[in-house]
């Protein structure tokens, strides 16, 4: 298993103009260490990421690129809420790692069925619609193509993820991807909310 969360450092100088100011940190300027740490507490993979930037799209570069062992299939990756989004459950299920985040709020988000919520009496009020099977058929063979860039370092699940996040509803494959991290983020909730240990 392993982790991986951001940590603020501040920085002297003019931040503005350099999006380096992020206002959950304070009105200084800084940049944030993206680190991930094994489960023996060793850091593998430490990237300098901007203030403002979405850690989640950082979370699969450091399982992926690393000078140390490669985590092995079936590895069990932990983030905070910064970590978390639709295209990162989909990614890691595509590429063989059980995505566990601390999602904050869990009660206030919606699940996702394959048919209605109505067939489904006692979880309907939680569901907020259903996958689009057809979506993620018609773009499987795309997706399996960025799984396989990423796997082969062909390019980073950072760069890919940005991509993808700049114009998810006019994106076809981006919404594919989404689609298919609904499932997965719906099967993670369900296996959370069954298991109270």
């Amino acid at each position: 298993a392993s982790s991986s969360d951001g940590q603020f450092f501040r920085a002297g100088g003019s931040g503005r103009d350099a999006s380096r100011i992020n206002a959950h940190y304070g009105p200084e300027p800084g940049l944030k260490f993206y680190t991930h740490l094994s489960d023996r507490y060793a850091p593998f993979h430490t990237r300098v990421i901007a203030a403002t930037a979405s850690e989640a799209v950082h979370v699969l570069d450091g399982l992926l690129d690393h000078h140390g062992d490669a985590p092995p299939r079936q590895h069990r990756h932990h983030t905070d809420g910064g970590g978390v989004s639709d295209h990162v459950f989909a990614l890691c299920a595509l590429l063989g790692y059980v995505f566990a985040p601390r999602i904050p709020d869990l009660k206030d988000r919606r699940l996702y069925s394959f048919a209605r919520p109505a067939a489904y009496p006692t979880l309907a009020p939680m569901i907020a619609g259903r996958i689009n099977v057809d979506l993620i058929r018609a773009h499987w063979p795309d997706l399996l193509r960025i799984a396989t860039s990423i796997r082969t370092g062909t390019v980073s699940a950072s760069v890919i993820l940005r991509q993808l996040a700049a114009y998810p509803r006019q994106n076809a494959v981006a919404a594919a991807l989404r689609e298919l991290g609904r499932l997965e983020r719906t099967l993670f909730t369900l296996d959370w909310l069954e298991d109270p240990g």
